[in-house]
């Protein structure tokens, strides 16, 4: 931070946000410093300050690179319910995955995860359009001129490119979930970066099977699931290290198929039809007591084998345990204010808090409780 005013109080902040209990707003962290900071301040130096989140959030992820080098860069969504409707962002929308309509904020975090801890380093606030189109509101809430509107596939890649590229970090497998996002988009624009891809996907995306193991079936254009179902029979077990409470009790098992998109690309808006050649990977996972697939995976690590391939999309698993775990308890979701640039600021630090926490503490302790001792 440029000046040392900031300096100390973006350091009180952080100690809130690790210290204090309940929820981290303004004026609990303001209680728990006493004297050292008011409330007013505490709120200008968020909501209002002129501190760049950028340059922080490029440090922490240099700096976690020294200290618990990343097995992978994991991208996952967050999801702020909102009671009202001013705070930046904030939209009813209509979540497939959850089947329900959230007034919510949305948001895409870039993880590094490491082989004991997983820390946001990056975050990228999902703006609707009737948000970015309404100049009074845009003014309330103080969103740049330069944020333009984005799809969901958009946000995605940017997160990743602005993380990864240009912070000139070292390049890792890309884990993320691409199933409200359109696939084909993402895998093309990351892709071409350079960057190795592990993607979830839905069960109705449509791929060409590139495959000789499904006799018969080469070249069909079928959706993953009905891919996947066909070779059934060809699931192995893996060993893969579990993060996180598992959901079955059964052996793992995964499969895998190379495909390709179909000849024509199915038409993204604002991109229109693309020719596609390149080999993917379609990987199934699940265990012998559930049905299958559980999962669908796409990647663009083709010579990977279905295990190693397993163990990184379970890195997912890594992240929503410590999401739960630390990111909720120190806040990240609690910024109460309307702003974009406070938006930012906040889960800037909670992030850093999150990496006191998770770094504090080793791999078998429960992470907040031993910070906080």
């Amino acid at each position: 931070m440029p000046r040392s005013d900031q300096y100390r109080k973006g350091t009180q902040y952080l100690r809130g946000l690790v210290e204090a209990r309940g929820r981290k707003s303004v004026r609990n962290l303001a209680a728990l410093l006493g004297e050292q900071v008011s409330e007013q301040n505490l709120h200008h130096f968020i909501s209002g300050s002129t501190w760049d989140w950028t340059p922080v959030r490029q440090a922490l992820a240099h700096h976690l690179v020294g200290v618990a080098p990343p097995r992978a860069w994991v991208v996952q969504p967050m999801i702020i319910p909102k009671t009202g409707r001013h705070s930046v962002g904030v939209d009813k929308h209509f979540s497939p995955l959850l089947g329900q309509v959230l007034n919510a904020q949305r948001a895409i975090g870039v993880w590094a995860v490491s082989e004991d801890m997983s820390t946001p380093v990056n975050w990228r606030l999902h703006l609707p359009r009737a948000w970015l189109k309404d100049d009074a509101r845009r003014s309330q809430v103080s969103i740049p001129d330069e944020v333009g509107v984005e799809t969901r596939s958009d946000c995605v890649v940017e997160a990743c490119l602005e993380t990864v590229t240009r912070w000139d970090l070292p390049v890792r497998p890309v884990v993320l979930d691409v199933r409200e996002a359109h696939a084909m988009t993402v895998f093309e624009r990351l892709g071409a970066a350079g960057m190795p891809l592990l993607g979830r996907v839905t069960g109705d995306l449509r791929l060409a099977v590139r495959d000789s193991v499904l006799p018969g079936h080469g070249g069909k254009v079928l959706s993953a699931y009905e891919i996947m179902n066909l070779a059934k029979d060809m699931r192995r077990p893996v060993a893969a290290r579990s993060h996180g409470p598992r959901t079955a009790s059964g052996t793992d098992l995964a499969a895998a198929v190379r495909v390709g998109p179909p000849d024509r690309w199915e038409r993204s808006p604002g991109r229109g039809h693309r020719a596609a050649t390149e080999e993917l990977l379609l990987l199934g996972t699940g265990d012998d007591s559930g049905s299958w697939p559980a999962e669908l995976w796409l990647t663009t690590m083709t010579a990977a084998t279905p295990a190693a391939l397993t163990r990184l999309a379970k890195l997912t698993g890594k992240v929503d345990r410590d999401f739960a775990e630390i990111a909720d308890r120190v806040g990240i979701r609690d910024y109460s204010g309307r702003s974009f640039g406070g938006w930012h600021r906040h889960v800037t630090l909670a992030s850093a808090a999150h990496a006191v926490v998770a770094l504090s503490n080793g791999p078998r302790q429960s992470p907040y409780r031993s910070a906080r001792t």
